[in-house]
């Protein structure tokens, strides 16, 4: 996927957006001004104030657009299918994404204190529910939320990394050995670890499923498996 299969149509939405695109994807977030993207898409800036508030927000829709457009490529994983290998699958296709759009990626990772950009969220999404289904087999080491945060950072950390290098001189395995350390200290080969962490962690996925609780209990429940599945350190 790339960058310039952002939001196409004829609105003044959809040609707001696909400027914006091209202006970031050519030039980067400096590029992107309300004026040029007025002149590109053949609109004047209050239109562009209207659809989208201001300058971040037009960013952010051209952030969650073009990561939307990517993921509706993808298929879910066949029934069957190792969770810790989907777990690498997914790893591999969001180097492959943030590589393929440098500019985009960039804007979606870009830090925010306490918040994380809209345009992540879906993206954050998928990768719970990977996790979950390494959980749910028994084969997580640590905490769900733990292993999600260790994931996320270390992946897009690795991508980040890449993309500042020459397109030449990109070592890309350093996104394997990073990929297999982060996936050493967050799941097991074995289903089922013995003790308390492995078997927290197992109910804790399927907590969900239990109907004999009510939300109150299951809720007293989670946090009980949470200080279980990751105590403090």
């Amino acid at each position: 996927m790339q960058v310039d299969d952002v939001a196409a149509g004829d609105g003044p939405r959809e040609r707001i957006l696909a400027a914006t695109a091209e202006l970031l994807a050519a030039g980067g977030r400096e590029a992107v001004s309300t004026r040029a993207v007025g002149a590109a898409a053949g609109v004047q800036a209050p239109t562009i104030y209207r659809l989208f508030g201001d300058k971040q927000g037009l960013l952010d829709a051209v952030a969650a657009e073009g990561f939307a457009a990517y993921l509706s490529g993808k298929s879910a994983p066949e029934p069957g299918t190792d969770p810790v290998d989907d777990l690498r699958a997914g790893w591999d296709e969001h180097l492959e994404f943030g590589l393929a759009n440098p500019a985009l990626y960039l804007l979606m990772c870009e830090p925010r204190p306490g918040a994380v950009p809209p345009a992540a969220v879906a993206g954050i999404e998928i990768l719970t529910a990977r996790v979950r289904r390494i959980a749910e087999a028994g084969r997580l080491r640590v905490g769900e939320d733990r292993a999600v945060r260790l994931v996320h950072a270390a992946g897009s950390g690795t991508t980040i990394a890449l993309i500042a290098m020459p397109e030449g001189e990109r070592d890309l395995e350093l996104s394997v050995l990073a990929r297999e350390a982060v996936i050493a200290a967050i799941t097991t080969d074995a289903p089922a670890e013995s003790g308390p962490v492995g078997a927290a962690v197992a109910l804790r996925a399927a907590l969900p499923q239990v109907a004999a609780l009510s939300e109150g209990e299951r809720g007293l429940m989670r946090e009980w498996l949470d200080r279980i599945a990751d105590p403090p350190r």
